[in-house]
């Protein structure tokens, strides 16, 4: 019986506004973009949001092709075959 509150409730709290969002969006372009999120402790010590470089470009192409290869890595078989054949053959009774 208790119970019976909470869907209106959750109903009622999926129509809350976010003041705080709708005043980032820039009121005379609706398709801008939404502001970038950033973590709490730069937002916190009042930092300046990271900006990449053209030198940046180079390093996070790398790094993009490391994983990559590390992924190509991981695409083999997770059970060799010899262990395989053992568990097709199921447990001899003793």
């Amino acid at each position: 019986m208790w119970r019976a509150w909470i869907i209106p409730v959750l109903g009622l709290a999926a129509c809350t506004e976010f003041p705080q969002v709708d005043a980032a969006l820039s009121p005379n372009d609706p398709g801008a973009d939404y502001p970038e999120l950033l973590p709490f402790e730069q937002l916190e010590s009042g930092q300046a949001p990271p900006s990449l470089t053209d030198s940046d470009d180079d390093a996070l192409r790398a790094r993009a092709e490391a994983l990559r290869a590390r992924v190509g890595g991981l695409r083999g078989p997770v059970i060799d075959p010899d262990t395989r054949d053992r568990m097709n053959g199921g447990v001899a009774p003793p």
